[in-house]
């Protein structure tokens, strides 16, 4: 059975997380992916080494270059030479998308810019990702995920008045991956039916904007100004985290049958004619009350029995996992989320999330480990015409 996208090329030139994963759920779904970076290895190789002070292929890659890079050959190149730039317009002809956040000025000194592109194949699709967009007056600005999760509300609306809090996951890095996957998907089944290429914009600003919008739609029509509460909702309660015997539960409590289910299982069931109580927004105003009733209880007993009572009465609930915790859950070990995969120089196999949606007659899959550098340079480099001489050449000019 043929993968989604089988005989689709993607030239990756992306960097960190929001480009690469972009590339990654398109190779998950069968698309054939050639990451391209420095002779040297990218800056992302290396960000949370496995194995600090080693080097590339001997452990040295990082965590975050392991999960963004499977499912793709790699490609050493620079693009910022005359002839470097010759081998790209050789490599766009022959591909379908290139994905790329970089900033404007270095695509086009790169020859991949979308005029650039058109040159060589005229029915190309470029994704880019910026960090703020094409328009603004922060177009040329550079930012990462907790810019832009600052600069919408979110770092201030989480944690504590006293200290904003950002995310410790880059939920915008990965939320702008997923939508510019979803608009290439989109734009190769136009496509399909008018021949013609277009590019695709995302941004880290306007990904979190989106992600965020229904707090900032409140704000404007109510001028609510709200504050952070800590792990509290403002919206519904009790919401929070409270701490048992052994550890820490979140208790998520929205919308009246809940609560009356929550309110019989602490013995208060006279709350549900008590005004402060008559809805959700009228329990999150007053969510402190709730949350350390909720705090009484669970702390009389373990996280194990907090959270068989909570689910005996179909309360939402969920226990605070360490990353270890998470690693050893029997659920997401049964469900075979996180793939073993085995990479040169790791102490073991890297445990790498799948997929993370499952279509029941053509699903992506993690087929291959990410790339060595340049691991696969040659045989590209053949494929698209160039004689061994002139790889040769090539690399003592320093260009692969």
């Amino acid at each position: 059975m043929k993968a989604v996208l089988n005989g689709v090329r993607v030239l990756d030139f992306g960097r960190y997380i929001a480009g690469p994963y972009c590339a990654a759920l398109l190779g998950d779904m069968g698309a054939e992916v050639i990451r391209i970076e420095r002779r040297e290895g990218s800056e992302d190789r290396f960000v949370q080494p496995i194995v600090p002070d080693a080097g590339a292929g001997e452990g040295g890659e990082g965590a975050m270059f392991l999960q963004m890079n499977r499912n793709k050959k790699g490609l050493t190149l620079d693009p910022m030479t005359e002839t470097g730039r010759g081998i790209v317009r050789r490599l766009v002809a022959t591909a379908d998308v290139v994905v790329a956040n970089l900033p404007p000025a270095t695509l086009k000194a790169m020859g991949i810019d979308y005029e650039s592109l058109t040159a060589s194949k005229p029915d190309i699709i470029l994704t880019t990702v910026s960090a703020f967009g094409h328009g603004g007056p922060y177009s040329e600005r550079t930012g990462f995920d907790g810019v832009a999760q600052s600069m919408v509300g979110a770092a201030y609306l989480t944690g504590h008045p006293d200290e904003p809090v950002k995310s410790y996951a880059p939920w915008v890095d990965f939320g702008t991956a997923s939508l510019s996957a979803f608009g290439t998907l989109a734009a190769l089944m136009e496509r399909a039916q008018s021949g013609k290429g277009q590019v695709v914009e995302g941004s880290l600003l306007s990904t979190a904007l989106a992600y965020f919008n229904f707090h900032l739609i409140e704000q404007q029509l109510r001028q609510t100004n709200r504050i952070a509460i800590g792990n509290r909702s403002p919206y519904a309660g009790p919401a929070d985290i409270v701490q048992t015997k052994d550890g820490w539960i979140l208790v998520q409590v929205i919308g009246m049958p809940l609560f009356r289910r929550w309110a019989k299982l602490m013995g208060e069931d006279h709350w549900l004619t008590d005004p402060r109580f008559k809805d959700d927004l009228a329990r999150g105003d007053n969510g402190k009350i709730l949350s350390e009733r909720t705090a009484r209880w669970a702390a009389e007993r373990t996280t194990e029995e907090a959270l068989a009572e909570l689910e005996k009465a179909r309360i939402p609930a969920g226990p605070v996992y360490s990353p270890q915790q998470a690693l050893d859950d029997p659920h997401i070990q049964a469900m075979n989320y996180l793939k073993p995969i085995e990479f040169p120089g790791l102490p073991g196999a890297a445990p790498i999330m799948e997929t993370p949606l499952r279509l029941s007659r053509t699903p992506g899959s993690i087929r291959e480990r990410a790339p060595l550098l340049g691991e696969h340079t040659d045989a590209i480099l053949t494929e698209l015409g160039y004689t061994a001489e002139e790889i040769s050449s090539f690399r003592a000019e320093g260009v692969i």
